[in-house]
């Protein structure tokens, strides 16, 4: 099990990717965190706040109680701000906020609050300090980002395929789009670290096919890799049979109707990894407590499918699922952008 200490490289790495996020001395940052944060980040964020000059303060939160029938991992939906107006206020009002909390802000109620105030947010993952510092954002990797994002923005239909048996096709047009590479520097923008991912939130009743998961994907949610096939059948959104006979396939069906919901069986998000840096591997190096596993869905090549909250479409729940797969590939009208888990042309 790696050490939850300072460490002064970490210091250093948090300091360059809130440099990238062009912060200036004497700007206002709000370090977000809830109680069962992970102390070490926040503490981090703190210090290379105050080496850049930036005016940071901390705004803590109890966490919440759970009320989720299941454990609530790794969803990008924090329910830990509860509403609270003076808490939504103090980030709005900032320059940038530091997201540290467990499931991070990307989906929570709140954050289109924060944003329209004229904060940016930067989501930290909720990973161990030493995958940060392996992860930590390239400035090479915007324009790569940026060109797939306006790929994907521009197409109006992806079509997922995989000798394994995927066949998917998903009506994009009209979708919300989005382009991480791992800092931000614009009000109301947001970002994540570890990034380099473009996906988009379909719009209601645009996904159909069948999702075959084979052994060596991941299911992020459960932080575990697959070791027997399963094979999602989706219609207008929504998974209607997750079938498999296997370990895999009992606990996604068990997990899936432990929620009582059926929004936590639709699509919230597809989209595919650009990060070079970041390994598929990266989950047997880890004790469970020390991943959130962000890395896997930045594998370069691989295409992302996840369950659960989706603006776009007007879904929103805590249930959620994601699974990045190896091996598939993705076309957008007709022309491959990922090709049998290889990024293609401009994206390689």
């Amino acid at each position: 099990m790696l050490a939850d200490r300072i460490e002064g490289k970490w210091i250093d790495v948090f300091a360059q990717v809130f440099e990238l996020c062009e912060l200036r001395a004497g700007d206002s940052v709000a370090i977000l965190s809830e109680t069962q944060s992970r102390a070490v980040n926040v503490h981090l964020a703190e210090l290379a706040l105050h080496r850049l000059g930036a005016r940071a303060f901390h705004v803590t939160v109890p966490t919440p109680p759970q009320r989720a029938p299941v454990a609530v991992r790794s969803t990008g939906a924090s329910d830990a701000l509860q509403g609270l107006e003076p808490v939504i206020a103090a980030c709005a009002a900032s320059t940038m906020v530091v997201d540290l909390t467990v499931e991070g802000m990307l989906h929570a109620p709140e954050l289109p609050a924060i944003l329209n105030g004229g904060a940016r947010l930067l989501m930290v993952s909720n990973e161990h300090p030493e995958a940060l510092e392996r992860l930590a954002p390239d400035p090479a990797l915007e324009p790569k980002v940026k060109t797939g994002y306006r790929m994907l923005k521009a197409a109006r239909e992806m079509r997922v395929t995989s000798a394994a048996g995927t066949d998917l096709t998903i009506d994009i047009e009209g979708a919300m789009t989005a382009g991480v590479w791992g800092w931000c520097t614009k009000p109301g923008s947001v970002a994540h670290w570890p990034g380099g991912i473009v996906l988009c939130f379909p719009k209601a009743g645009a996904v159909n096919g069948r999702l075959l998961l084979a052994p060596g994907d991941v299911n992020l949610t459960f932080k575990r890799y697959l070791e027997t096939p399963v094979t999602l059948a989706i219609e207008n959104d929504y998974v209607t049979a997750v079938e498999g006979g296997g370990p895999d396939a009992v606990l996604m069906r068990d997990y899936f109707a432990a929620w009582g919901d059926r929004e936590a069986y639709g699509v919230s998000h597809v989209g595919w990894g650009m990060n070079p840096v970041a390994r598929w591997e990266a989950l047997e190096m880890y004790d469970k407590r020390d991943t959130n596993g962000t890395e896997l869905r930045a594998v370069a090549g691989n295409f992302l499918y996840s369950t659960g909250a989706n603006e776009t479409a007007g879904r929103h729940t805590l249930g959620h699922f994601d699974l990045p797969m190896r091996g598939c590939t993705v076309a957008l009208d007709g022309e491959a952008v990922v090709r049998d888990g290889v990024l293609q042309g401009e994206l390689a």
